[in-house]
């Protein structure tokens, strides 16, 4: 272990911190603790008049304008809801295409004209706000000097409180466009899917039957997972700090092979971290319900249940940055990039998916005969046929510089794109392939051999956790988001090219002669199982012998971001978002552009600290120890002794590859790109690897170099030190 002052320091701060009571559930329990902080729809009927709070409901519920004169009366009853709270300013709180959450801060004073002041919250206020547009990214939708860009605020979302030590804020949720009306942001394209989705779906409850159909809402539960480690070694490692992964660092005696931390006992530490954080959620409305400790040391996963779409996105945002918050009052930081240390399990964010309504419930429950369930059949064939056309568009919004180092690898979903549906889904689409579904496997119990042990339900099928998207009972589970990543892009993503098989299902069923329904159902299913069943893969997604298969069944495999991003503003990408009018192909091609340019800086920033951290920290250090075994060398051939030279030879010839490869990426920095496209390919083709070999000479020098002299905390220190 070490003996360096710097990382003793950070080691003993790790040993000797000690936990303080902060939430105090046997007081007050989490059910009464559970939205105290949002304007929900308790809160609503308190505090509106009966006709106002219904005009509100009518257009929560089913997507109508709010109607006139009634924006001033919520503005006020949230503003004096927010003042009795101690709120002292209010936020109009967005989700830029840099991917985090931005927010625009105003205070509720206002001069009364009498050296004093009022509090003042208009409709206006509330619904439009005006941040500067200018120096979010656009994508060449903006110039720089084209500055205006407006908030427009989200209904369907509550309002909320955060609390500070000094203060709190009004935080309203809202969409973010600019002065052309184009979105600048991610929530604008999951709302205009929503609604596109809605209107295809209930042409399919209509043509079976229903009448009184309420809105159909997609709903999304997305597990987030996160490493946290020490403060203080995050702090001494500025390859985490300012790039969010090690760059560096030799593989620790013990691992994750083990597997003795997934679901192991969580850290005192560690467990009151997660409990202030979850009585913050929880009084920001945020249904988490599930923690335990991941598969990699040192890594976690919250989840919480099923939400609307759009409010899903948002409270995950807010997960994020209380979890960042909350960490480092217990002197943890919250790491969220997928592949934070090499060599164990990096963190993704799998995005649960599923729609329905109020009316006919969940639209992707199959019961017990999914057989003979042909309206269910119908939504699962939709799916099939929107993931087997789109399968590129779902890996290119997810696509990253750090997705890339997760997606493919033994702990992560692959690339391609491909569907498990389980045994019983599967087995069903094998007969509407042959004409039509005449049975269903059936679940059945499990007898462990014990009496006092219950009898359990065994389901009809097993889990697949090597597949990107998987039917999970009665949703979908979209394995390939980013830990880092707001769910909005490809829950919009989702929701649109569900629209678009729908429309093309409801289309061909609308044809249907009269009293043949049944008839062009059953025909439209075999239809799209022969054309699309390709894309149904149950086996092991981790093997080469599936990536050849999938080659075969002309799955695309997009293994990186530069392979990904022309498929944003593809032919078949703009055709789907603008028929539904989620995107135009101009904020498709800005959103092209935009990854391209994050992964350009995202790479270019690794460079630059590599070649700052060998300079400065790793070439010094290990110079130092090539001196000290000269003079040791040097010392015992004066006296007479014959040295043994071996390490020396070994910490020279490492030093003399490290001074070669920082040559050659000092070159490959030097490429002149005649386009933002070329630059991103010289980077992912050449930098990265390059980035690569360099760390291969690090990480043999930090096995040989003594403990003492090593000038940054080792895998060994930060994973496992709690």
């Amino acid at each position: 272990m070490s003996v360096s002052p710097s990382r003793l320091a950070a080691i003993s701060a790790a040993n000797n911190y000690r936990t303080t009571k902060t939430v105090d559930f046997a007081g007050s329990h989490s059910a009464g603790l559970f939205g105290k902080n949002v304007f929900n729809d308790k809160i609503m009927q308190q505090r509106l008049p009966k006709a106002a709070y219904k005009s509100l409901r009518k257009t929560i519920d089913s997507g109508t304008t709010l109607e006139a004169g009634v924006l001033d009366i919520v503005a006020t009853a949230i503003k004096d809801w927010a003042l009795e709270r101690g709120a002292t300013h209010y936020a109009h709180v967005f989700q830029p295409l840099t991917g985090i959450t931005a927010e625009k801060h105003d205070s509720f004073l206002e001069p009364d004209g009498r050296g004093g002041a009022i509090a003042e919250f208009s409709g206006k206020q509330l619904a439009q706000g005006e941040p500067d547009a200018s120096s979010f990214p656009s994508g060449g939708i903006r110039a720089t000097f084209e500055a205006r860009g407006y908030t427009a605020w989200d209904v369907t979302s509550p309002c909320y409180l955060i609390e500070n030590a000094n203060g709190v804020t009004l935080c309203i949720p809202t969409a973010f466009v600019s002065w052309t009306g184009e979105a600048l942001d991610l929530k604008t394209p999951v709302l205009r899917s929503m609604k596109a989705l809605d209107v295809q779906a209930r042409r399919i409850l209509k043509l079976f039957g229903h009448s009184n159909i309420a809105m159909v809402t997609a709903t999304a539960g997305p597990e987030q997972e996160y490493f946290l480690i020490d403060r203080n070694f995050y702090l001494s490692r500025p390859d985490l700090l300012t790039a969010g992964r090690t760059l560096f660092g030799a593989k620790p005696p013990k691992g994750q092979e083990f597997e003795d931390q997934y679901f192991g006992v969580i850290p005192d530490r560690v467990l009151a971290f997660m409990h202030e954080a979850e009585a913050e959620l929880y009084a920001l409305g945020v249904p988490v319900k599930t923690r335990h400790n991941e598969v990699a040391p040192s890594q976690y996963e919250i989840a919480p249940i099923y939400e609307n779409a759009n409010i899903a996105a948002d409270h995950q945002q807010l997960m994020m940055i209380t979890l960042k918050r909350v960490a480092r009052k217990y002197g943890l930081e919250c790491l969220l990039h997928e592949k934070p240390f090499a060599g164990v399990n990096g963190s993704g964010k799998h995005l649960n998916w599923s729609l329905g309504n109020g009316t006919q419930g969940n639209l992707l429950e199959p019961g017990h005969t999914p057989h003979a369930n042909m309206q269910f059949l119908v939504f699962c064939a939709a799916v099939v046929r929107a993931v087997h056309r789109h399968g590129a568009l779902l890996r290119a919004m997810v696509a990253s510089a750090s997705n890339d180092h997760r997606l493919g690898a033994n702990e992560a979903p692959p690339a391609i794109i491909s569907i498990f549906l389980g045994e019983q889904l599967a087995d069903v689409f094998d007969q509407l392939k042959k004409g039509k579904a005449r049975s269903s496997k059936a679940a059945g119990t499990m007898h462990l051999g014990v009496d006092t042990l219950p009898v359990l339900m065994k389901d009809a099928g097993d889990r697949n956790r090597t597949s990107p998207f998987a039917f999970t009972g009665n949703k979908f589970e979209y394995r390939a988001v980013a830990s880092n990543q707001s769910i909005a892009a490809p829950l919009a993503a989702l929701n649109t090219i569900m629209a678009e098989s729908l429309d093309y299902i409801a289309t061909k069923l609308e044809q249907a002669p009269r009293g043949k329904f049944n008839e062009a159902v059953a025909g439209v299913l075999t239809e799209i199982a022969k054309a699309h069943g390709a894309v149904i893969f149950n086996g092991n997604g981790y093997s080469e012998e599936w990536h050849q298969e999938a080659a075969r069944r002309g799955l695309p495999n997009l293994k990186t971001t530069v392979d990904c991003a022309p498929v944003l503003a593809a032919r078949s990408t703009v055709d789907a978002y603008e028929k539904f009018g989620v995107l135009t192909k101009r904020e498709l091609q800005a959103r092209r552009d935009i990854v391209i340019e994050q992964y350009v800086k995202a790479i270019m920033v690794e460079a630059n600290i590599v070649a700052e951290l060998v300079s400065t920290k790793y070439l010094p250090t290990a110079m130092r120890y090539q001196t000290e075994l000269a003079q040791n060398v040097a010392a015992l051939k004066a006296a007479g002794v014959k040295p043994d030279a071996r390490l020396l030879s070994k910490v020279t010839g490492l030093i003399a590859d490290l001074h070669a490869e920082v040559a050659k990426l000092a070159e490959l920095r030097g490429h002149h790109a005649k386009n933002p496209e070329e630059e991103a390919a010289h980077l992912c083709h050449a930098v990265l690897p390059q980035l690569g070999e360099i760390r291969r000479c690090v990480d043999a020098l930090e096995a040989v170099c003594p403990d003492e002299s090593w000038p940054m905390p080792t895998y060994e220190e930060m994973l496992f030190i709690k």
